[in-house]
């Protein structure tokens, strides 16, 4: 694969983890390995980026929906969890011109989008945000995905926002290399580790080879076990085809979460 511009930020699929995790005490231990990947993660940048994107496996919409707010708000989207939880803040500005760019340049794939200038921080964004930029001082926006998860149209909206990598762009999506809230524990082991291997060695493979892995998912060993419902999977097509030239490297490995689940964060670029 050719080697990236210098300038190039590179894209990022990741793990963003259980909840919020990072506010309580025995969830941020049990994902140490998670937390020291996602605070290397500016480090693996040319220059300080202009703004972050965030294609989150917590919003979905009927066209892929840009979210256009100067200040976004908070989106608590967990239940459960301790009541300064829901207290948290995350006031990265937003970027309504780098919204306005970006739906201008899905429009231009000939895939349906929208401003949306209601829609806040998630915790597939501001979780992983608050361990990589503490200080929530670069501009921030999400891109939502489209109901349905279908890959291609997916792979083509990452394709499209290509260019903003040599914008100073750092374009990420965040989910989980296994997402399946029913089957934790000892019972995951075998599932998570068969994917995350058919995942490793799917972006090892040369471009076309890879795309179509990619695109075929559903064929990996325990695909359905892992992604009964592929929110989570989904954010993988966008980064992948935003830097679909490029190799992929993964940057996180983590086995045994919560007693089973082996899950994996990658590079690409």
């Amino acid at each position: 694969m050719p080697q990236p511009h210098p300038n190039r930020m590179p894209a990022f699929f990741i793990s963003h983890g259980g909840g919020p995790w990072p506010w309580m005490a025995d969830w941020r231990l049990e994902f140490t390995p998670l937390e020291a990947s996602l605070a290397k993660l500016p480090a693996q940048l040319p220059a300080r980026p202009k703004a972050v994107l965030v294609i989150s496996g917590h919003w979905e919409s009927s066209s892929f929906s840009v979210m256009s707010a100067a200040r976004p708000p908070m989106v608590y989207d967990y239940h459960g969890f301790p009541q300064d939880t829901y207290e948290i803040t995350y006031p990265a500005p937003g970027a309504p011109n780098l919204a306005a760019r970006c739906a201008e340049l899905i429009a231009q794939a000939e895939l349906p989008t929208r401003p949306d200038p209601d829609m806040g921080f998630d915790h597939g964004t501001f979780v992983p945000m608050a361990v990589m930029y503490p200080k929530a001082d670069i501009p921030l926006l999400q891109i939502s995905l489209r109901h349905g998860y279908d890959p291609a149209e997916h792979l083509r909206m990452g394709r499209a926002l290509t260019p903003l990598r040599e914008e100073g762009v750092v374009i990420i999506g965040s989910g989980l290399s296994y997402h399946n809230l029913a089957l934790f524990g000892p019972a995951a082991k075998d599932p998570s580790e068969q994917f995350d291997s058919w995942l490793h060695r799917a972006l090892a493979l040369p471009k076309e080879a890879r795309n179509s892995a990619l695109l075929n998912w559903e064929q990996a060993p325990a695909a359905h076990i892992c992604h009964a419902k592929e929110d989570h999977l989904a954010p993988i097509f966008a980064a992948l085809g935003a830097a679909e030239n490029e190799p992929a490297t993964r940057i996180y490995h983590q086995k045994n979460i919560f007693g089973g689940v082996t899950a994996s964060g990658y590079r690409f670029g």
